[in-house]
């Protein structure tokens, strides 16, 4: 991978992942410099607001990078959530869900049903989205398109989802409180 030294520190505590959501932009032009990245903040921004902290993105550009920025990011991080923007369309170089999907260990496919609901509701466009989500070992991965909007839209779905899933994934929980709102 092309990025490593994004990547930054490697040595986080147990505490720091479990709330930990590592963003991977898929764009070639953002890759390149060509334009800014706006995803990255948009998903920071809207971690914070249920206790979660975004760490630097990796920035690739779309294609095959897909698979190593996030393998590097589970053997040297292991986050809670990696949130990919980006490569979902169908373009010939959207190929983040074929370079996710080897990765999951179980898919969750409501996930992306729910995201994709709710971006309907505003853009039809959102129906177009090919985005996957599951998890691997204990870290949930999930695709968003790489518009901000997109992207916000997404996390504004995630963001009711991400705690009970993360702390489920994670075993942490009392199984007996699942699905009760106590």
């Amino acid at each position: 991978m092309t990025d490593t030294p994004e990547l930054g520190k490697t040595d986080y505590s147990d505490a720091e992942t479990s709330r930990m959501i590592a963003p991977v932009i898929v764009s070639t032009r953002a890759a390149t410099g060509v334009t800014e990245d706006r995803s990255a903040p948009v998903i920071a921004e809207l971690a914070q607001t249920i206790g979660f902290f975004s760490r630097p993105p990796v920035i690739i550009p779309d294609g095959e990078g897909v698979l190593a920025a996030i393998s590097e990011l589970l053997v040297q991080i292991e986050p809670a959530v990696i949130i990919t923007s980006g490569g979902t369309g169908l373009t010939p170089d959207d190929l983040t869900p074929e370079f996710t999907k080897p990765l999951l260990d179980k898919e969750i496919p409501g996930i992306m049903e729910a995201v994709r609901a709710h971006g309907l509701s505003k853009n039809p466009l959102a129906a177009l989205s090919r985005g996957v989500a599951g998890v691997t070992g204990k870290t949930v991965i999930v695709n968003l398109p790489g518009s901000p909007k997109a992207v916000r839209e997404g996390m504004e779905v995630l963001v009711k989802l991400l705690p009970h899933l993360c702390d489920q994934v994670s075993d942490i929980r009392d199984h007996d409180s699942w699905g009760t709102d106590s």
